[in-house]
This record gives structure tokens, sequence and C-alpha cells, in this order.
């Protein structure tokens, strides 16, 4: 049998979950995760063997049928990026890193030698400016961090903002408020279209909410030896290419973001087949303000804007679809994050866009991850006075 490929500790997609374990655990909301998993071998094996227990089998989705929540309410969101403004180092939390590197001029950064587990309350402040100026920081060497677990990772979100709970994805078993992204050789928990030529998708993570995320945090458990990386697209950027006069025009409108559509794909049986909360949808401004560094952005995405209000639908769809072609080829403001082992990824969802890169499925490995999504504020229209109701 081929040995177990590890990363630091970080196991190998080889090890594929036997998905009846999983289906064994989603049928209780509440308990702890199996103390031994059976696992199914991979592909290359000619029989059946018990392998070594997967050491975040308690971080496995499951998919609790009695699991309902009410509709979220709005709440007052205070960005800790800005209080590192005033801080006259706002940079302070990498004087003792061992590497900085922007990934390209417009969108992303890799750092090295800082542990974000131990970072005090200034410094987490300091990281979420970092996060709003560069777009998406990936942050290496993060065992510390990733070893903490759950009741940690929810410590380190509400930190952020309000924790969202996601309406039809998996999360581990009595933690809600985390996110998973799973998919190995037999089954995947993602929201995924198997009917398209491509498996990218690009996205700003629950658009549909009145208010979606600011500050987003994702790290994988399992990771394939190859692939499976994730591409950011900055909105920032993306505006700053159109013209003047277009841009101006564009600050007028505002567009139907829904949730429904994701709630059906649910509804239909897959990822999982739940509906925790009943599904919404709002009118967000096509361009936005980032409420620290004033920056405008872009601020549609393919998967959950659906129309722009007041336009005939033949207007809506040209605009839309001009902004969804540019957004989708712009490669020259996209950065590509590899998900080296221990890497957690942050990322502002409000000035950013991202999609999953599925090209790891003949490989027959497990990617297995989760989510923090800490909520913000309603998307502020970049044209001061803009009326936001449909």
């Amino acid at each position: 049998m081929p040995s177990r490929t590890a990363f630091h500790g970080v196991q190998s997609a080889s090890e594929l979950v036997d998905m009846s374990t999983v289906q064994t655990i989603t049928q209780s909301a509440v308990g702890s995760a199996p103390a031994k998993l059976t696992v199914l071998p991979s592909a290359e094996d000619n029989k059946t063997e018990e392998r070594e227990e997967y050491r975040y089998a308690h971080l496995l989705p499951v998919f609790p049928q009695d699991e309902h929540y009410r509709p979220l309410t709005p709440f007052d969101h205070g960005d800790p990026a800005s209080r590192a403004l005033s801080h006259p180092n706002p940079r302070a939390f990498l004087d003792n890193a061992t590497s900085v590197v922007q990934l390209t001029p417009h969108l992303g950064e890799v750092v090295t030698g800082v542990n974000l587990a131990t970072l005090d309350n200034e410094g987490r402040d300091q990281v979420a400016l970092e996060v709003a100026k560069r777009g998406v920081v990936a942050f290496r060497d993060q065992q510390d961090f990733i070893d903490r677990g759950p009741d940690f990772y929810l410590e380190w979100g509400r930190y952020f903002g309000r924790l969202h709970i996601h309406p039809t994805s998996g999360h581990p078993v009595n933690y809600p408020e985390l996110h998973l992204v799973y998919r190995d050789e037999n089954s995947t928990f993602n929201f995924e279209r198997s009917n398209s030529i491509s498996s990218t998708g690009w996205h700003s993570d629950v658009s549909y909410e009145l208010q979606p995320p600011g500050l987003t945090a994702l790290f994988l458990f399992s990771q394939p030896s190859t692939g499976g990386d994730t591409s950011f697209t900055s909105q920032v950027a993306a505006l700053k290419k159109l013209s003047p006069q277009f841009v101006a025009f564009l600050k007028t409108l505002k567009a139907v973001h829904s949730g429904f559509e994701q709630a059906e794909y649910s509804r239909s049986g897959r990822r999982g087949g739940v509906v925790r909360r009943e599904p919404v949808k709002h009118v967000h401004p096509i361009v936005r303000r980032h409420p620290v560094t004033g920056e405008e952005a872009l601020y549609v995405n393919r998967q959950f804007t659906r129309y722009i209000v007041g336009l005939k639908i033949e207007e809506s769809n040209a605009i839309l679809n001009l902004l969804y072609d540019h957004i989708d080829r712009s490669a020259d403001v996209q950065a590509r994050v590899k998900w080296e082992p221990y890497t957690v990824v942050l990322w502002d969802n409000r000035i950013t866009a991202h999609t999953a890169i599925v090209d790891y499925l003949d490989t027959k490995q497990r990617r297995h991850g989760a989510r923090i999504t800490p909520q913000a504020e309603r998307p502020i229209p970049a044209l001061e006075g803009l009326d936001l109701s449909e």
C-alpha cells in the first residue's frame, strides 16, 4: 500500500473518508465525532483495510436535518482596521516577520514568521488594516493557529465581526459558525456545477446578506499534493480599469443579490440537502466604498447578483455580463494563492472576489478546510445618498 503523505502533520488527501461515517454523524446535531474513523483505500489499493485515524475527523462536515435559524437582524459593525489608522506604525505586527512578499502590484501578500494565534488586539487591528489595503494576505506556518481548534477559531473571528452561520454548507458537530469546504474521491459538499466546462466561479461570499462579510479567514486541514489553489481578484483595481464616464454611471446603479438559487441547490438534495435559514435577497450598490480605506470597488458577482434595479432586463444583462467578463478575464488584477500546509489566508470580502480551482479531481485526493466568516457593515454606496430600496 502506498505510504501516507503528510506535510508537517497536515494529512494528505490520499486518505479518503468513508462517507457513510460522515452520514452517521450527520444524523445528529449534537455529540462528538467518533474516536475511530474508518476510511476507504485510495484507488490504487487492491484491498480494503483500516488506516490511521484522520487527525481532523472531528471537523468533518455534518448536515443536521433539524437545524434551523431565524432571519438575521441588523447590527452595528465597528471595523477593527479603523483603530490601526492612528497607530504610529500600522504595520508593526510585521516587525518580526522573516518574509513579506507581494503577490502582484495590485493584490496579495505572503507573510512568513508572524504567528496569528498570539497577536494581541493591537496586532489584530493592524492585520485587519493590512488585509483591507492588500485585499488578500496568506500567512504561512500557522500550525499554532490551526491546531488550537474550533473554540479558538470562533474567538478569533468574533473579534472582527458577528459570525455568519451559512444557511446550507456543512459544519463541524456543534460548531455551525464554521463553514467547511470538503471534497474527496467519492463526495463533494461544495457549491459546484458539474455541467460547466470550467470549475471557476468568481464570487464574493454570501453577498446576498444585508451585511455581507468583511475580513474572512480560510485554512485547510487536508489538501491535494498539487492543485486546489484559490484565485483572487481585486475589485478595486478592476473598477479603476473602467473609463471614468462609465464608472460615474455605475455609481448610480444598484443590484439585487439573491440566496434563493443556492438554497434550491441544497433543497434538490445536493451539498448535504439542508437549508438552515430561509433564503434572502438584498439590494447593494454596484460600486461600494470601503469604510476604512475609502477605496471604491465593484460589487457584483455571477453567483449571487441577479439584476440591476430599474433597468430593462436586456439593459441589466448587458451591463452585468460586461462586468462579469471583465472580472473573469482581467488576469492583470488577479492573484493565485497556493495552499502550502498550515497556511491561513485572510481576505477582505468587500473589495475582492475569489474562486476555487477544482483541478485535482484525477488525483482522487481530499481537500478539507474551514472558513471563519465575520459579517461587516451594509455595503456603503460610492455615490453618497444612493437609495438602496428596490
